[in-house]
């Protein structure tokens, strides 16, 4: 598990990232940088570098926020989340606790989930760029 103070966060992320991934904010829809994007290789944690999501279970659910039907086994832990007055399940990066986005259970198959991300959270590396 990583573990920074505070302000080492602040340091290390832009005020759009810290305010998403630290106080589990939300970017707008239909904004993030990652939105439309369909290269081959992984999405990672903006905050630790932890391997998130395989680009080959990204899709577009239309909603606003870059979309997968998976993540990497192990990667991602799951909070209830009852803010705003809903019911939802937070995902967050097993590592460092970045707040993700949440998931839902409207997403294609094979799984029927739709891990739906804030962009901001987000880094991504090219497939051949990786080990």
């Amino acid at each position: 598990m990583m573990k920074l103070t505070e302000q080492e966060w602040r340091t290390r992320l832009t005020d759009e990232q810290y305010r998403v991934t630290r106080l589990k904010g939300t970017e707008y829809p239909f904004t993030g940088e990652l939105l439309h994007h369909t290269a081959d290789g992984t999405y990672h944690c903006v905050c630790c570098g932890a391997e998130l999501f395989d680009g080959k279970t990204k899709f577009d659910a239309g909603c606003g926020w870059p979309s997968f039907f998976a993540s990497i086994a192990g990667k991602v832990k799951y909070e209830r989340d009852l803010s705003h007055g809903m019911q939802r399940t937070e995902i967050l990066c097993a590592q460092c606790d970045a707040h993700l986005g949440h998931v839902f259970e409207d997403g294609p198959a094979p799984t029927g989930q739709r891990y739906c991300v804030n962009s901001v959270s987000l880094t991504f590396a090219h497939a051949d760029k990786v080990k």
